[in-house]
């Protein structure tokens, strides 16, 4: 199958055509025909697996058959991701395949951790918002962004969302948002909360799960170390040097756990950076850019933000707890 058969506009498939994709994924093959025509979806995939072009191209082709609208603060789509890396990911995506369609689309990114005056001008004249929940929440109290037009909802990594403590404030936001509109939900893993919620959220969704294969589970080497806590650390420390590891994504419970974790090792002669909720964008996104590059050996991080991290063949993940 290819791109055309969705009956996309010619130029989004052009534009995805020219990123390299030649074929759609099975989470597109399935999702987007549902989404082109309106429909509710609730999407379970792993992560890698596409989800993300899943809604951009139909949301963007959408769009392109609607004529633009005077400046408002009024946008037509609203995303919700869990993390500031997320968000920036997503919006990239909605950005990259929109560049040279002949109806221009604005989409912008809104989190926390930065400062929120140049968000609230940013607003003004966007269609597509993907935010974190509490920030847009911030801009909505401040009357800088209206919801009440809302034609498209997507909730990204929706498992994320409902688990992390999130619920109260997307339980705000669902009250701020129009009743009729198109509701897409995608997520990794199918969750209690996800059952829970397609009944609340969901009008007669599609519900499309995606199996992994066993051939991209072959490729996983599953270990485990069963030792005290105060022997986790030299344990971590001698596994990353007798294995010579490079690129190593660590996982802790908390950005106090990751603190303390990387600290350690960068006592003791391995590069290794935190990343975490309470750091600044900045230094997450600089942490973030040298362990996709290679320059940092070690980046310990909470699971929340394993969502903003996209690493083909990632070659060592540790669960530290």
């Amino acid at each position: 199958m290819s791109f055309l058969e969705f009956n996309l506009t010619p130029s989004i498939v052009e534009a995805v055509t020219s990123m390299g994709y030649k074929t759609p994924t099975a989470i597109q093959t399935e999702s987007i025909p549902v989404a082109m025509k309106g429909g509710d979806i609730l999407g379970i995939a792993k992560t890698g697996s596409g989800k993300t072009a899943s809604f951009v191209l139909p949301i963007l082709n959408k769009l392109q058959h609607t004529k633009p609208v005077e400046k408002n603060r009024q946008p037509k789509v609203l995303v919700l991701v869990p993390t500031r890396e997320l968000a920036i990911q997503v919006v990239g995506v909605f950005k990259e395949i929109a560049y040279e369609l002949p109806r221009a689309v604005r989409a912008i990114a809104i989190y926390g951790g930065v400062s929120i005056n140049p968000q609230m001008k940013a607003v003004y004249g966007a269609e597509i918002l993907v935010a974190t929940p509490g920030r847009l929440l911030d801009l909505q109290k401040s009357n800088a962004v209206e919801l009440s037009k809302v034609k498209i909802l997507v909730l990204d990594e929706a498992d994320k969302m409902l688990n992390l403590g999130f619920q109260k404030e997307m339980e705000q936001i669902f009250r701020l948002l129009p009743k009729e509109r198109q509701n897409m939900l995608f997520s990794a893993t199918l969750s209690d909360q996800l059952t829970g919620i397609k009944n609340v959220l969901l009008s007669d969704p599609v519900v499309i799960e995606i199996e992994e294969k066993e051939g991209g589970i072959s490729l996983i080497n599953l270990m485990g170390y069963f030792v005290s806590d105060d022997r986790k650390g030299p344990l971590l420390r001698h596994l990353i040097r007798e294995k010579n590891m490079q690129q190593v994504l660590v996982f802790t419970s908390s950005g106090l756990k990751a603190d303390k974790v990387a600290g350690k090792l960068s006592k003791n002669g391995i590069q290794a950076l935190p990343i975490h909720g309470k750091k600044s964008q900045s230094a997450r996104m600089e942490a973030l850019r040298k362990f996709k590059s290679g320059e940092l050996q070690v980046l310990v991080a909470t699971d929340l933000i394993s969502r903003g991290i996209d690493i083909n063949e990632l070659p060592y993940v540790i669960n530290y707890e």
